[in-house]
């Protein structure tokens, strides 16, 4: 393959994209891979499809080497099947609807569960035909709320997802396990660092799931690992270790106290400290309470629910939101609090909350026996030794506080540390979820119906390529790695003397030979420029038919690492050969 840039559909730019927020999404832009077409959608140029589809095939051939089979779904799909499951409306606003000219109700596939189950019920009926692993790449659709990030967040993006079909649970694990080194190798292959953490199942459903991200300061996900054990997980996914129970009666009776002018955690506590509690109080010591409306899909009732969190801890509101889902949450707003003057806000407290019609949920620290000082549900007051399973009881509880350096690891108890990633891969035991809401049962060995389990398995292929690019790039511009950058040698001809012609037969040795070029033919573009578009584009050897062609060599340059060698012009094709080989 050759391609010459006096001729390639290619413009590079030397400013960034005003809307563009991280590395990934201003270099791809200006070094001319992708062009914005509307908020989170976007256009890919001859280049950004070169390694678009280079990401496509690693991720390919990986899926076929554990025996998946390729299919492809239309993107526009009917209401019906999502209906059945009940995410037609568990979606909420991040689904694209649409009518048809009869009025007939149709979405744009976010993913496509419900499809691939209805495909095995109508082919396969009997146990002999499991298990099977099907799979597609193919463009999916959500209405993000706020899209961003360029390839990281959008409203249209390529991916991968596959889904297994199984008899037992035993087989489950056998598809997950397949998928899971499956993703290893295709990641590893992609020349991403990955962290493979544990993950909460969220809308998808099911039990086990575990996400791959690619640690990058700008990661949208937050994900602890333990500093002594093997412990990973997405932050959504941490389990606090509870204190011991203690004795409810082991305390003084509860009492309210004067607290004007308090409307923070630090300012209470230190109030509380000019007081003469008989020990000293910290943000630890009091109890935090937030109320928030929590609406279920497809419904317009509205709950309100408090959520109890340790003074010193502040609601992680996406943790909050995975522990409810589907449901929609928002803040209880100023409006809210008027339209319900007995609750006061700023002096919330557990006490009295069911008289209130309020549900209380809490963090695993508000275990039974422990004593908090929290609002006392009257302005200007709070209440002091409110003890948990005496005062008030937890309707439930929530992992849903913020997760901090240092907290102990839920296994060994050791120090977590926190580090951002993105998502690039997210891989489900689903169970018999979707199984159970189409009744896809096959017939066992003795004649009775078995139902089905399944497993889901997604890659982000397009979101791939900018977290490649983000974990690469460096202040020159992109850097691929070698398996997905549009071609594996930069010629660069400075355009003095023949320089231009010993570049394209250099180029067409190289491509005769099995190796991708690019070579910069451009005639009237300076030198400079040349080698900044060579940079900012970012493939991993740039060769240079210079000055030093005087002298019968060609500087051939390594882009990640920047060292350089002369390579006789004769010997320049067996070495590029090398270098690509290696």
């Amino acid at each position: 393959m050759m391609l010459r840039m006096s001729s390639l559909f290619l413009r590079t730019l030397r400013e960034d994209p005003a809307d563009a927020e991280v590395p990934s999404h201003k270099l791809l832009v200006r070094a001319g891979y992708i062009r914005r077409v509307a908020p989170g959608i976007y256009s890919w140029l001859p280049l950004g499809k070169i390694v678009l589809e280079n990401v496509t095939r690693v991720v390919r051939e990986e899926m076929n080497r554990i025996g998946a089979q390729e299919v492809l779904f239309p993107a526009l799909l009917p209401r019906e099947p999502y209906e059945q499951t009940g995410r037609w409306t568990e979606y909420g606003d991040n689904l694209f609807r649409l009518k048809d000219r009869k009025g007939g109700d149709y979405l744009l596939g976010p993913t496509h569960e419900e499809m691939f189950t209805l495909m095995v019920k109508g082919e396969y009926s009997s146990y002999k035909d499991l298990p099977v692993i099907l799979y597609q790449i193919q463009t999916k659709y959500r209405d993000e709320a706020r899209p961003r990030s360029g390839l990281l967040r959008g409203r249209e993006f390529l991916m991968k997802d596959s889904y297994s079909f199984d008899l037992d649970d035993a087989g489950l694990q056998r598809s997950y396990d397949l998928h899971r080194e499956a993703y290893i190798r295709t990641f590893d292959r992609l020349g991403l660092k990955y962290k493979i953490v544990s993950a909460v199942a969220g809308a998808m459903g099911g039990s086990h799931s575990e996400e791959f991200l690619a640690p990058c300061p700008i990661g949208e996900d937050t994900y602890v690992t333990c500093t002594n054990c093997d412990y990973a997980a997405n932050v959504e996914a941490v389990r606090v270790r509870p204190p011991e129970l203690g004795d409810p009666d082991a305390y003084g009776p509860l009492r309210e106290v004067h607290t004007p002018n308090t409307p923070t955690i630090e300012t209470l506590v230190a109030h509380l400290n000019s007081m003469d509690l008989g020990r000293p109080v910290t943000a630890a010591d009091t109890l935090k309470n937030i109320l928030v409306k929590v609406t279920p899909p497809g419904t317009d009732k509205t709950e309100i629910v408090a959520i109890g969190v340790p003074g010193d801890r502040e609601v992680d509101f996406k943790r909050l939101e995975a522990a409810l889902a589907p449901a929609t949450v928002e803040i209880f707003e100023g409006e809210d609090f008027e339209a319900r003057p007995d609750l006061v806000r700023g002096y919330i407290g557990p006490q009295g909350l069911p008289e209130r019609g309020v549900r209380y949920l809490a963090d695993p620290r508000v275990a039974l026996g422990t004593s908090w000082i929290t609002g006392a549900n009257r302005k200007d007051y709070h209440a002091v030794d409110v003890v948990c399973g005496r005062d008030f009881q937890v309707d439930e509880y929530v992992d849903v506080a913020e997760i901090r350096s240092g907290d102990p690891c839920p296994e060994c108890g050791s120090p977590l540390s926190i580090d951002r990633g993105i998502e690039i891969g997210h891989i489900f035991q689903l169970g018999r979820k979707y199984c159970d809401a189409f009744e896809l049962d096959v017939l066992g060995p003795d004649g009775k119906p078995i139902r089905v389990t399944m497993g889901s398995y997604g890659i982000g292929v397009s979101r791939a390529v900018a977290a490649i690019a983000e974990q690469t790039l460096d202040e020159l511009g992109l850097c691929w790695p070698r398996e997905v950058s549009p071609a594996d040698v930069h010629l660069v001809a400075t355009g003095k003397d023949n320089q231009i012609e010993v570049a394209l037969r250099l180029a067409e040795q190289l491509s005769a030979a099995g190796v991708r070029v690019i070579v910069d033919d451009r005639a009237g573009v300076s030198p400079g420029v040349k080698f900044k578009d060579a940079e900012l584009i970012g493939v991993p050897t740039i060769a240079v038919v210079g000055k030093g062609l005087a002298d019968g060599v060609v500087e051939i340059r390594d882009r990640a690492s920047g060292e350089r060698e002369n390579v006789p012009l004769e010997d320049v094709v067996t070495r590029i050969r090398e270098v690509v080989s290696a």
